[in-house]
């Protein structure tokens, strides 16, 4: 799959002024909910209506969608509102319905993507159809599953695609429901900048207060639009109840977003050069410090192989993480990302000292 211009023209075809937008409940749970949400969306920055029609769950036992009524519902809000529709599909039984109903967006969710079984299902079903198809990150954080995903989809002549970042599972607990781990959209983007990239805020953080910020966050890296849980009554929905906003909420998010320029005057590229020149310096000079470090772990290395210790030191370790989060503290560097650095550095430390110690 090569980057086309024209992968970004079912977008271009909106002729939007402001990001592109997919909003609505979480779950389709009665049909006067539905409605009464597609209609508080009518007038706004909202492109497509979404509603959940089935829901995987984690675990058995939790409300798993309505099924197929709700596709009719779907129906009903876009002869009513003018809205397109939009769902997510699992198996090739829902892209059949989906296409039945006319529905007019659908995508691939994050559990689909990690089973590329599932994805060329999907494609199968789906093969030639003028539906616009978006593919969710996988679960996991592995870039080659979900470009495979949209390759699979891409082959089956399926034109109009487009990614959606929803961020990634971890064991760890953190302030995000799902870690965004930008560097993988970012990495994605780069290969293929005309493939429409939209973030959903909604189930990175699972909670509707950090919405604005992540979704800021996206747009100030060239994401292309969001897809944001809405609900009348977020407190009582179905499922998802935290990370969900009011129409009233999601109106206000897009007041108070601010959309960047691309590029600027001759005199913003000249300071960007600039400033750019000095980065790369930087990033240069701390390549050679990384490679100094790692020389002085080939000697710590040596030590230990000739006194027969083993490799991991955990208080050593823990001592040194402590010292870092309180120093990178005092240089305005979060915790979050020191953890992350030195977790690197230490693993990229242990790996050279086992080549020692195996030599």
């Amino acid at each position: 799959m090569e980057n086309k211009k024209e992968m970004r023209d079912w977008l271009n075809e909106f002729k939007l002024s402001h990001p592109f937008v997919i909003a609505g409940p979480c779950s389709a749970e009665t049909e006067e909910q539905v409605l009464k949400i597609a209609h508080e969306l009518k007038d706004s920055d909202v492109s497509v209506f979404r509603a959940g029609i089935w829901k995987p769950r984690t675990r058995p036992g939790g409300f798993e969608g309505v099924g197929e009524i709700g596709l009719k519902w779907l129906q009903k809000a876009k002869a009513e509102t003018g809205l397109l529709m939009g769902t997510e599909v699992a198996t090739a039984a829902h892209c059949k319905l989906a296409l039945e109903h006319d529905i007019d967006v659908l995508w691939v969710g994050a559990r689909t993507t990690a089973n590329p079984f599932a994805v060329q299902e999907i494609a199968d079903t789906l093969a030639g159809t003028d539906k616009i198809v978006l593919i969710k990150n996988p679960v996991n954080p592995d870039m080659a599953l979900w470009l495979g995903g949209v390759e699979r989809l891409y082959a089956a002549g399926i034109k109009k695609l487009g990614v959606i970042h929803r961020g990634f599972s971890t064991y760890e607990k953190t302030k995000y429901r799902n870690i965004p781990e930008w560097q993988i959209a970012i990495e994605l983007q780069n290969k293929f900048p005309d493939l429409p990239l939209i973030i959903d805020p909604s189930h990175i953080t699972g909670n509707r207060n950090m919405i604005l910020e992540v979704t800021q966050e996206a747009l100030d890296l060239n994401y292309d639009g969001m897809i944001i849980e809405t609900h009348i009554d977020p407190d009582n929905a179905w499922s998802d109840a935290a990370q969900q906003v009011t129409p009233d909420a999601l109106k206000q998010i897009f007041k108070d977003l601010k959309v960047r320029k691309t590029s600027g005057d001759n005199d913003f590229e000249q300071k960007m050069t600039k400033l750019r020149a000095n980065i790369d310096v930087l990033d240069a000079n701390l390549l050679d410090l990384l490679g100094k470090r790692m020389k002085v772990a080939d000697e710590i290395g040596q030590v230990k192989k000739d006194n027969n210790v083993a490799i991991l030191q955990n208080n050593r370790w823990n001592e040194i993480q402590a010292k870092m989060i309180a120093e990178g503290a005092k240089k305005g560097l979060t915790e979050e990302f020191i953890i992350k650095l030195f977790k690197g550095i230490h693993q990229e430390s242990i790996e050279h000292q086992e080549r020692i110690l195996n030599s």
